[in-house]
């Protein structure tokens, strides 16, 4: 029997936006659901995430001053642009929202100009829901002056539970 090779979805150039595989089921607690303008789901209209789904994803890290440390602490996580793309997230606007009911606007340009992260470590161990985790949406401050005001800094949600795609 011949085997067939499959063309791989990037290279179908009307489907570049959303992955080339279907979201998996997560085997662990969900940490995180997109829901709303998402194409990849995994439960009903949502597409959720277990902690090791997110570390499967391409993982960066980098050290940044913040508002809420003394000192410049070292973020890990994927990047927000690529947890979009794991769910084929097709929107403008983002409403981040967090345990404790914080909601706040992230406009999708922001994941594409800027390294945001869906940060799951803080200083390379995991954060627990007391300091701020499980997960973290963190901007790249030092990297960039512009981003060091109360605009970016409100929309860094942690404690991040969901996110809505508009």
């Amino acid at each position: 029997m011949q085997r067939r090779k499959l063309l791989p979805l990037a290279a179908l150039p009307w489907l570049a936006p959303w992955p080339a595989w279907a979201l998996e089921a997560p085997e662990g607690p969900v940490v995180l659901s997109l829901n709303g303008r998402v194409r990849q789901t995994n439960r009903g209209a949502s597409a959720v995430f277990d902690m090791a789904m997110l570390e499967r994803l391409p993982q960066l890290s980098y050290a940044t001053r913040t508002p809420w440390y003394a000192r410049p602490r070292k973020f890990t996580g994927p990047l927000l642009r690529d947890v979009l793309a794991a769910a084929g997230s097709h929107g403008e606007q983002l409403r981040a929202m967090a345990l404790n009911d914080y909601r706040v606007e992230i406009p999708v340009a922001d994941a594409q100009r800027h390294d945001v992260l869906v940060a799951r470590l803080l200083d390379d161990k995991p954060m627990p829901v007391r300091d701020k985790g499980p997960l973290f949406i963190i901007y790249p401050f030092d990297q960039n002056a512009s981003l060091r005001s109360a605009l970016y800094y409100s929309r860094c949600a942690w404690q991040l539970k969901a996110i809505e795609v508009q």
